[in-house]
């Protein structure tokens, strides 16, 4: 049976900005010292792209992500989702963690579907449950739904993760090195399906990695930030919204280039470059 499409942001304009990032700086209290994680770092966020932050550890990528997920303010600057100020979390802001255990492991994979659109949307429970079996059927799953998560492997853990994130239809679905602790070949697996999903949906979709073949892959637009404080080193639109195949040779080119500009910020090039994929 043909799954109908499911349209997240039907009046939306496919390419006006659902969230912009002004200034943003970030910053923790260490031992009685202030560590800045990310420094003056401003974006526009297209609605329905999927915008990769990219770099290497410690340079607040994940820190930014958190920020516009309304769970870390700023110490400068501000989040706009749709020119409203973002100053908290809510669920048209969905995160997906890198954590498997996510879940609430008392409740069967269904009813940790329900549970959110339950307590977050107020949605009856009949309502609630056909919206759960219809993410289940989407990202394969339905033949676990009345299973608990401890029986599940980590990749179809996170495949619920995502179904329960995406039963809510947030605007931005917030995605936190999410197949990082997954083996090689369903790490791929996941990539792939995930990118059939935000294309179904059009929700638009903040991903951080620090893996450059997995940012080619996932995003219509990568952002690469500089080490420790975290700054924009640049902006790669990638043509046709997406990277070129693994097994082209424009993949190893562009995952070269990529890696020099990591590599040549490190070595001390700050000036922010935009970037034809």
């Amino acid at each position: 049976m043909a799954v109908p499409a499911l349209a997240l942001a039907p009046d939306a304009a496919p390419h006006a900005p659902a969230l912009r990032v002004e200034g943003v700086t970030l910053s923790y209290a260490v031992d009685g010292r202030t560590v800045t994680a990310v420094e003056d770092v401003s974006l526009d966020i297209r609605r329905g792209e999927r915008l990769v932050l990219l770099g290497p550890s410690g340079c607040g990528k994940s820190s930014l992500l958190k920020s516009i997920g309304g769970f870390l303010p700023p110490a400068s600057g501000r989040v706009l989702l749709d020119g409203r100020p973002v100053s908290r979390p809510g669920p048209d802001r969905m995160m997906v963690l890198q954590d498997f255990e996510q879940l609430l492991p008392w409740l069967t994979v269904r009813r940790n579907l329900v549970a959110a659109l339950s307590w977050a949307k107020g949605t009856r429970r009949a309502e609630a449950a056909a919206t759960a079996d219809d993410m289940l059927l989407r990202v394969g799953l339905a033949r676990v739904a009345d299973q608990y998560p401890n029986t599940l492997s980590g990749g179809m853990k996170q495949r619920v993760a995502i179904a329960r994130a995406l039963a809510l239809r947030p605007e931005v679905l917030l995605m936190d090195e999410p197949f990082a602790a997954l083996d090689a070949m369903t790490r791929r697996r996941m990539q792939e399906e995930l990118l059939a999903l935000c294309q179904e949906t059009g929700v638009t979709t903040i991903f951080v990695t620090h893996a450059i073949d997995e940012a080619i892959v996932v995003g219509s637009r990568i952002v690469v930030m500089t080490a420790h404080p975290g700054r924009i080193r640049a902006v790669i639109d990638l043509p046709g919204g997406r990277g070129p195949d693994r097994g082209d040779p424009a993949f190893a080119a562009l995952e070269a280039r990529i890696g020099g500009l990591i590599a040549d910020q490190i070595r001390g090039g700050t000036e922010t470059e935009a970037v034809d994929g």
